[in-house]
């Protein structure tokens, strides 16, 4: 199971225009895609009667998993 993480094959396709990634190509990019978003939703109601606490944890959330996806874009970050 674990090989299927370690390919090299790309899981998302760059953005069309801009900077970024663009939506997954794979499983293993909607799967991060979702873990991230639960991640970040997560985060937000667990801490949310504490709104500094709040806001630095979502950063740190929000910023954490952007390495991975910029490995996995297919041709890298550029400007396009």
């Amino acid at each position: 199971m674990l090989h299927l993480f370690l390919d090299n094959r790309p899981w998302f396709r760059p953005k069309s225009r801009g900077y970024g990634t663009g939506l997954p190509i794979a499983w293993q990019g909607w799967v991060l895609m979702a873990a991230h978003i639960a991640l970040i939703t997560g985060v937000a109601v667990l801490l949310q009667g504490r709104p500094i606490a709040m806001t630095i944890a979502v950063l740190v959330a929000v910023l954490a998993p952007m390495p991975i996806y910029r490995v996995r874009t297919e041709g890298g970050w550029r400007w396009r």
